[in-house]
């Protein structure tokens, strides 16, 4: 009888451990001081998380425009594609944390006037929380930012501005900012935000213009980032990532840069995950 039950626990362990699955928390959250209000995240914690003792790589993963930290793990099924992705092995184990950039104002920016500084809070507070509370590993190689629309956007911005804390970076159907000054003043007067001066509109076209940020970027920065850009044919923001990848072309800065069939849209996006989570498991490992 005990040579039975050991045989079947042995032909058992393949189907439990392929059962396992991770776990994702959409409504979690933490205060902010620099915001002066509680912000919430969602996280992905790998299948073996809980049996392990191991610190993971970590994805920094943003929302679009009208979504929540809740909108990759409702529309984008992080859960579903993450785990076939570790499954299958086209993707390592890794922690993705989801921050909500959709409440008290709108976007992954500073705003002019210093009243809501995104940025800050991002940098200062949301990160060192996260891989603090959870065993993430705090360097640069095994950290990576992705996000779609405005969360490409926001991808930008940071691996731009802090190329020394992300290995990877990916944009998808990405906002890329402002082309010329002429474009923040109308952003600023479609966020009814009045009394900007010259001098806060060209810092904001300087910080957020990715156009301009990659035309400027330092020698000794190029190679920083490993950069995979994905637009759709038939996406409104096409013309605006194609002139960065032009630019990007012009510069020698290293980056893949892909245009496959397809709109502004979660089943674009959702195709595009998987290609993401391999692209970045690959610059876990190649350092």
């Amino acid at each position: 009888m005990k040579k039975q039950i050991a045989l079947f626990l042995i032909l058992a362990l393949p189907a439990i451990s392929f059962s396992q699955t991770g776990k994702v928390y959409d409504n979690l959250s933490f205060k902010s001081e620099i915001l002066k209000m509680d912000r919430k995240y969602a996280i992905y914690l790998p299948p073996d998380y809980e049996t392990s003792e191991r610190s993971y790589p970590v994805l920094y993963l943003l929302h679009g425009s009208g979504d929540d930290q809740a909108g990759w793990v409702q529309f984008g099924e992080i859960l579903e594609i993450a785990d076939k992705a570790i499954k299958t092995g086209d993707a390592t184990a890794m922690i993705v944390v989801m921050p909500d950039a959709n409440t008290g104002q709108r976007g992954y920016t500073n705003l002019p006037g210093g009243n809501w500084n995104y940025e800050d809070f991002f940098f200062e507070e949301l990160m060192p929380y996260v891989e603090k509370k959870f065993r993430i590993r705090g360097e640069k190689r095994y950290r990576a930012i992705a996000g779609l629309s405005m969360g490409g956007g926001g991808t930008f911005y940071y691996a731009l501005h802090r190329p020394d804390l992300f290995s990877s970076a990916c944009p998808l159907s990405a906002s890329t900012g402002p082309q010329n000054r002429e474009d923040v003043k109308r952003q600023m007067k479609r966020r009814g935000m009045t009394g900007v001066t010259d001098k806060e509109i060209d810092e904001w076209f300087n910080n957020y213009s990715v156009l301009e940020m990659v035309k400027n970027m330092p020698d000794n920065q190029k190679k920083k980032v490993h950069w995979f850009i994905d637009i759709g044919d038939d996406d409104f923001l096409y013309e605006g990532n194609s002139l960065v990848h032009i630019e990007m072309r012009k510069n020698n800065i290293p980056h893949e840069f892909r245009i496959r069939d397809g709109a502004h849209n979660w089943t674009y996006w959702r195709e595009s995950l998987p290609q993401v989570l391999s692209f970045i498991s690959d610059t876990f490992h190649q350092h």
